[in-house]
């Protein structure tokens, strides 16, 4: 295993040292903690939006930090939920009178973690509410969930949500906001080569040379298809297809895309499942509003995608549009 790394046990420390140092305008880290949160944040009568959940994803989840978007990110250890004490510290950090949305990936950890903070913010008198993220139509139980995993389509979640509180919506609003875009957003990934956590020295999973997963999690976790390698063609077909079958859309619907790179994937091949992505939409009459194709949610340095579908409305289009300034996510 070869990383670019000064200690296995030291990768989250630095990890968040060096992303302050790159941004020291914007971004400030809450001393004591791995919270990182916008230099202005608490913002007076606007809802504090907070995210997180474990490293390894990045730019998820402190690359999506700035204006119309989240407020802080609490940041675990690789692939592990950040602890209750450090949400809450999260909390407490962005809390305004307003209150805190709390969006939460659906893992195990995550969800107790982030629920027990929120309990322990509440009983300080701050005003939290929670949305629970669980897009990925692979699998409705995994090693780490029960229920549907949180995958990439938790960036529109951020999106949306902090669309929202921009524009002064109450706690209550935002939260609906959040809401709607978690029903209507479905994902789906694939891999074609594993990953290895720092501190474990060797890959989490094993793929041969020939083989992909469909339907893998972002942490490494079953899909529902190991077979031979095939085409991008094909692999955007299967996704897409998984994914279309989960959804309510009709012709004439519209959809904004993400085609998500899993962190060794070239943006020459993403672009390419891309193409098959757009045709098959084109073949059912779903109209593109828009598509964003990169990198929004890793898992180290694995090989292999992800696809993702969200329905938009006029309020949603409107939400996406809304200016951003998240180094991750910029929107003019």
């Amino acid at each position: 295993m070869k990383k670019i790394i000064n200690s296995p046990n030291e990768v989250v420390e630095e990890m968040i040292e060096g992303m302050v140092l790159a941004d020291p305008d914007s971004l400030e880290r809450v001393d004591g903690t791995t919270v990182v949160k916008r230099k202005d944040a608490p913002i007076r009568d606007k809802v504090g939006i907070v995210s997180g959940g474990g490293s390894g994803h990045e730019p998820a989840h402190a690359g999506y930090i700035g204006k119309g978007m989240l407020d802080a990110a609490v940041l675990g250890e690789v692939f592990t939920s950040p602890s209750v004490d450090q949400v809450f510290e999260g909390i407490k950090a962005v809390a305004s009178d307003e209150g805190v949305l709390l969006v939460i990936k659906n893992y195990t950890g995550d969800v107790l973690n982030f629920e027990m903070a929120a309990e322990m913010a509440e009983a300080e008198g701050i005003q939290v509410e929670q949305v629970v993220v669980n897009d990925d139509v692979a699998v409705e139980d995994s090693s780490f969930t029960t229920g549907r995993r949180g995958i990439a389509g938790t960036v529109f979640v951020h999106k949306m949500a902090g669309a929202k509180a921009e524009l002064g919506g109450t706690l209550k609003e935002v939260k609906a906001v959040a809401e709607k875009t978690i029903e209507n957003v479905r994902s789906m990934g694939m891999a074609i080569s594993p990953c290895s956590i720092p501190e474990a020295g060797k890959p989490s999973f094993t793929l041969e040379e020939n083989e992909m997963e469909m339907g893998i999690g972002i942490h490494g976790e079953p899909g529902i298809l190991r077979t031979d390698i095939a085409p991008a063609k094909d692999i955007a077909t299967q996704l897409t297809e998984k994914i279309l079958e989960d959804m309510s859309l009709e012709k004439g619907d519209e959809v904004v895309v993400m085609v998500n790179g899993l962190g060794a994937t070239p943006e020459m091949e993403l672009f390419i499942v891309n193409k098959t992505v757009q045709e098959m939409l084109k073949d059912r009459g779903i109209n593109v509003h828009k598509t964003f194709v990169g990198e929004y949610m890793t898992a180290l340095e694995m090989g292999g995608c992800s696809v993702t579908l969200l329905k938009v409305d006029e309020e949603l289009k409107e939400l996406l549009a809304v200016a951003s300034d998240a180094p991750n996510f910029f929107v003019r």
